[in-house]
């Protein structure tokens, strides 16, 4: 019978476990009732909850950034998400556990406690800020702690002179606006802001948010204020702007080059030119829409600028070395300078060299002949001193030595001038190689020094 009655006994504690705990819990919402009426009987909440008036009290703040929203650089906007802590002893609002069946902490509305004025110093908004609705923890021994979200817009300078490898420092600047530091003292809870729930942003790279304490006496007031400023650091990401704005460019600036290596037979020098030209115009008005407003010329506007100022210039040099290509009939000699510096050591050094000549040869330039230079041809035996004896032999004929002289004569000037347009054509072959290095250099110069920014 002994162990009939006890198993009853067990299967009737176990179907009236929940009711006892129901009863439990119902008997802590009376002594959490009861504790808030005993609390709050004659609390208010429009003054500091110090005992003595010329206390201070100390207010703990500690911020956790969730989320970059939007970073305006042409109004130089910082929007963020927060999540912001603070926490402070009210004197008013303390128990003994053990009376209130051990009851350490209750949860109750935001608004029925006093809450220190913090709001941000440089903020950009011109909406009043809601109050949030978040409830506070209220511990046993009057330590409040007040957890609430809050999106904040605050001003910051954006030096974009570096662009699109800049830096930026954004500050944001907490404290109370009617208590000075002998009624309410802000301190900060760590050394800088949280960031372990920080949602990573596609165009901003978060390098830290260190906070800094300082007391600050304004003109208006006499007292001082103390007010914590965090420092967020942020880093561009540049990838998308090396991709779409910087790379492009580059590319195409390797083109204007190019224009020295185009033979001038080919009538495409110049048009080679003012199509990069072109090229580089259309990027630079996609640049200044993505680019924000600055006082100084960010670095990749001055990569932009630089490289159309020597795109202008290889043209306007282009134009120039197809005025020496194709110089006309009244053309002068090459200058002696000319053939020993141009022809004869900056051909050799750059390897301009007729065919079938080994590079870095010793030719020298071919003199300009003169017809006078030139011996007359013997037109027969009889040409020499004397009568000719024999009387059918050309030299009879006047009239037709006067004409054989002048077509001699008109093909030795000519091939005369055949060779100085050869030679004006190897100067501007030698010119054209030289351009060529040089322009080569000077942009792969700037675009390893831009790139070089992103490594």
């Amino acid at each position: 019978i002994r162990p009939q009655t006890k198993h009853l006994t067990l299967t009737n504690l176990s179907t009236f476990s929940p009711f006892l705990l129901l009863g439990s819990r119902a008997a802590e919402g009376k002594l959490a009732q009861k504790l808030l009426h005993d609390l709050f009987t004659n609390y208010t909440s429009a003054l500091r909850p110090v005992e003595d008036t010329d206390q201070a009290l100390n207010v703990t703040l500690d911020v956790t950034l969730s989320q970059i929203i939007d970073m305006d650089e042409r109004n130089q906007v910082l929007t963020l998400y927060l999540w912001i802590r603070q926490e402070w002893a009210d004197a008013y609002l303390h128990w003994e556990p053990e009376v209130y069946g051990g009851l350490d902490s209750i949860r109750i509305p935001s608004s029925m406690v006093w809450r220190p004025d913090i709001v941000l110093y440089n903020k950009a908004d011109t909406q009043q800020p809601a109050s949030a609705s978040t409830n506070v923890v209220l511990r046993h021994d009057g330590r409040v702690r007040w957890d609430a979200p809050a999106i904040t817009r605050s001003s910051c300078r954006v030096d974009v002179a570096a662009f699109p490898f800049d830096s930026q420092s954004c500050r944001l600047t907490f404290g109370s606006w009617t208590h000075g530091g002998h009624q309410l003292d802000l301190w900060p809870g760590a050394p800088g802001a949280r960031l372990a729930d920080f949602v990573e942003n596609v165009e901003w790279r978060v390098l830290g948010m260190p906070a800094r304490r300082s007391v600050v006496t304004y003109g208006c007031c006499s007292e001082p204020y103390p007010d914590v400023t965090y420092t967020l650091l942020l880093q561009r990401r540049a990838a998308a702007y090396v991709a779409n704005l910087l790379l492009p460019c580059v590319l195409i600036s390797l083109l204007a080059p190019l224009a020295f290596h185009l033979p001038a037979d080919s009538g495409e020098k110049v048009s080679l030119g003012v199509t990069v030209l072109l090229a580089l115009t259309v990027f630079q008005l996609l640049l200044a829409e993505n680019m924000p407003p600055a006082e100084s010329v960010p670095l990749i506007g001055k990569y932009y600028m630089t490289t159309m100022a020597l795109v202008t210039a290889s043209t306007a040099l282009t134009i120039l070395i197809m005025n020496l290509h194709y110089s006309g009939p009244g053309v002068r000699p090459v200058p002696a300078w000319a053939q020993t510096l141009l022809l004869g050591y900056l051909a050799r050094g750059l390897c301009v060299r007729e065919r079938g000549e080994p590079c870095g040869g010793s030719q020298q330039p071919p003199v300009p002949s003169h017809p006078s230079m030139h011996p007359k041809p013997r037109l027969g035996p009889g040409s020499g001193a004397g009568p000719c004896p024999e009387p059918r032999c050309p030299c009879h004929q006047e009239a037709l030595l006067r004409h054989v002289g002048a077509i001699a004569v008109a093909c030795r000037n000519h091939r005369a001038a055949q060779r100085l347009r050869g030679d004006w054509k190897r100067v501007a072959r030698v010119v054209d190689r030289f351009f060529l290095a040089v322009f080569f250099a000077m942009v792969l110069a700037m675009s390893l020094l831009v790139l070089g920014h992103a490594i």
